[in-house]
């Protein structure tokens, strides 16, 4: 039996999670569920698979989680804090952890599972953005077991049998290029001068996933695939530039890896991340997933496209920032989070999502990412500098 335990169980990753658990009861227990804010969905999850522990953000919401647990006969512990994610994230009983908490805030509790020595199904990516070298290091020295469960990222693994994550030089492998895929986002064929007028419920519409709202935005943006180029650098050891990116609306080829013998590998499948968990959580072995096989037939016609950067700003900058190295990325990860919640709250446009990272970037000194202290100082600097800007547009 291996027991998992759920970072940010109540978020699209989570819930897909439980779905796969739910299908292998004689393989897999639910030791722990996390979730910031949404208490009344953790109470359900709680009530139908009954972890030994349940963490939520603060302390009113672990008073509410825990009447309404008692209210329904549910004696699940249930605890508040970063200290308490870490806690389930390294406890001995746990096997597996999936760490699906959007935004640095996941860094810490995928961090502690890491040095713990869990097997970590990856589907934070900002936390490895940020933490790069420091992250890997953790796996390497407490013997982890790393795992990507990005479409993207978890289709590369699935390419490169012979250069696992946070193995081999991609070169080692005869690997020529690394190539991930992107659908585009809602805004794809958009006029991109009319692109300062849409709405947040406009950019969380994503053609091909059902997303939360925060990563909805950065698909639109394309900062979602620019933090996946980040991760890919670190995950599989290529340099920016062996990494692509190309646009493929259909979302069924989840990336690709050529070789320089002039083959090329891609993982396909149908756009549902119950998939690459799967995957994850039973490899080397194969589990259901609860996925429709694939009908190329019915999908017909595969196509794809380079990313304009004029269009899709956030990439570019992105690809900056792995160049720069150090903590650029961590500058960037922060200065995003930052840009667009505020234009989530209506308080900036759309195009000025890359505008505000740009000044960051600029503005706040890069320094090298030698603990995870300086990491974290950084992200404190640049969210600082990315409110303060904020600030100045609203009142200018």
């Amino acid at each position: 039996m291996q027991y998992i335990t759920i970072l940010g169980a109540t978020g699209s990753i989570g819930v897909s999670t439980l779905d796969v658990l739910a299908r292998h009861p004689e393989q897999y227990s639910v030791y722990a569920l996390s979730a910031h804010s949404r208490v009344a969905e953790l109470a359900a999850q709680c009530l139908q698979f009954r972890p030994q522990r349940a963490v939520v953000g603060t302390a009113d919401a672990a008073l509410e989680l825990t009447r309404l647990l008692r209210g329904q006969g549910v004696d699940t512990q249930v605890e508040y804090g970063v200290e308490a994610l870490c806690a389930i994230a390294s406890a001995p009983q746990v096997t597996g952890v999936m760490a699906a908490i959007v935004g640095a805030a996941g860094l810490a509790p995928t961090l502690a599972a890491a040095r713990a020595g869990k097997k970590v199904l990856l589907a934070n990516k900002e936390a490895l953005v940020m933490s790069g070298q420091l992250f890997i290091d953790a796996v390497h020295d407490n013997g982890a077991v790393l795992l990507p469960i990005d479409s993207e990222h978890n289709a590369i693994f699935q390419c490169m049998p012979h250069a696992h994550a946070h193995g081999r030089a991609p070169g080692a492998a005869g690997v020529a290029k690394i190539v991930l895929t992107a659908s585009g986002g809602p805004f794809l064929t958009r006029d991109v001068e009319t692109l300062d007028t849409v709405t947040p419920d406009q950019a969380c519409k994503h053609p091909t996933w059902a997303m939360g709202r925060k990563i909805s935005v950065d698909s639109a943006t394309m900062m979602n695939k620019g933090l996946e180029v980040i991760e890919a650098h670190w995950l599989f050891g290529a340099p920016a530039e062996q990494i692509e990116v190309l646009i493929h609306p259909q979302s069924v080829i989840h990336s690709m890896v050529s070789y320089i013998d002039g083959s090329v590998l891609a993982q396909l499948g149908n756009p549902d991340m119950r998939t690459p968990i799967a995957h994850a959580l039973a490899y080397p072995q194969r589990i259901n997933s609860g996925v429709a096989q694939l009908d190329l037939a019915q999908v017909a016609t595969l196509q794809f496209e380079r990313p304009d950067f004029r269009r899709f700003p956030c990439l570019a900058l992105a690809f900056d920032a792995l160049r720069a190295g150090g903590t650029a990325p961590a500058l960037l990860n922060a200065a995003n989070e930052v840009a667009v919640q505020a234009f989530l709250d209506e308080q900036i446009g759309f195009r000025q999502i890359d505008r505000v990272i740009a000044h960051v970037i600029e503005t706040v000194p890069h320094g090298a990412a030698s603990s995870i202290e300086a990491v974290m100082e950084q992200d404190r600097l640049a969210r600082a500098a990315a409110h303060a800007y904020i600030a100045h547009r609203l009142a200018a």
